[in-house]
């Protein structure tokens, strides 16, 4: 896969500058993770490097080898510093969209799908989970916040339920938290490029349902041998109950105090919460919304994935 010929987009808002790429130097055999937000980014993060380590013993907590490159939060230099030190293969953790990011040949772009509407209730705990008075202070050590007068003011969720989930349906401005436009668009740029042989998709219904056979077929995109019965004895090492255990290894930015409780980051909520909320009028309004935005194919792997749906990225 060769640079686009069409500039790369910037995106920009309170948490994160995708600008902060344009330094980075890719070594042949990174892998980048970029997913929207809430798609189960910690959980493919765990995934490699369960496989690159070859068991659940890491040389560090995961924040420290796989920090989100992109985020305002840290200081370029040092997250750079992070990443150049390292011996063993990269990870990079990235909510940019694929038209935000360099692209290369030598390496491998991992995104991962949602159903929109779990992202949506899944965020929603995110957001009364993080300190975010407290981010804003690591931010302003990291960058400073003499910027944020320029970006997108970060939206507050509504306090009524089904207004915030129409509220995620129907916004379109930039920023945070995610929106269904910004989730499928994310999406969108890597179904656009699922047939080049450096870009992979996998889906959080898929992982949930085989988790066993997922990190096989993670395996094989990522070229590390791993057989069936080595896939079974590291699976249980991403369950959701383990990585709560390990919350202050595994949880991203654990140790900068970014979450009010390190553990209620890997929170229990299954699938499909939102039914709770929705009429079969509302359901209606929300696939013509999705219709408008993606073609059927895509919209039915980014709510079902690969293995309920039938459609399959790589075919």
């Amino acid at each position: 896969m060769a640079d686009s010929p069409t500039p790369r987009l910037r995106y920009r808002s309170i948490v994160a500058d995708s600008a902060r790429w344009d330094r980075f130097v890719f070594r042949p055999g990174d892998i980048v993770i970029s997913t929207p937000p809430k798609s189960g980014t910690t959980w493919t993060q765990m995934l490699c490097a369960l496989l690159i380590f070859d068991g659940p013993t890491f040389p560090a907590p995961l924040e420290q080898l796989s920090p989100w490159l992109d985020m305002n939060n840290r200081p370029l230099a040092e997250v750079m510093t992070a990443y150049g030190i390292q011996e063993h293969r990269r990870f990079i953790k990235t909510h940019t969209p694929l038209d935000g990011l360099p692209l290369s040949p030598d390496v491998t772009y991992l995104v991962v799908g949602r159903d929109p509407r779990d992202i949506a209730i899944s965020y929603e705990h995110h957001a009364a989970n993080m300190n975010f008075a407290h981010f804003l202070a690591l931010r302003e050590a990291a960058v400073g916040n003499d910027d944020l007068a320029e970006l997108p003011a970060r939206r507050v969720l509504a306090d009524d339920p089904v207004q915030r989930f129409w509220n995620f349906v129907g916004d379109e401005s930039p920023g945070t938290p995610p929106t269904l436009s910004s989730v499928l668009h994310h999406l969108d740029t890597a179904w656009q490029r699922r047939r080049q042989p450096n870009v992979a998709l996998f889906h959080f219904a898929d992982l949930s349902v085989d988790l066993v056979g997922e990190l096989l077929r993670l395996a094989r995109v990522l070229g590390i041998p791993c057989s069936p019965d080595r896939a079974r004895e590291l699976a249980p090492e991403a369950s959701l109950a383990r990585m709560r255990e390990r919350g202050g290894e595994v949880a991203p930015s654990a140790s900068q105090g970014n979450w009010k409780d390190v553990r209620a980051f890997f929170r229990s909520g299954g699938a499909g919460e939102w039914r709770t909320r929705l009429s079969a009028a509302d359901l209606a309004a929300y696939e013509a919304r999705v219709a408008e935005l993606v073609d059927p194919d895509l919209a039915a792997w980014a709510h079902r994935g690969r293995l309920a749906s039938g459609v399959d990225p790589e075919r």
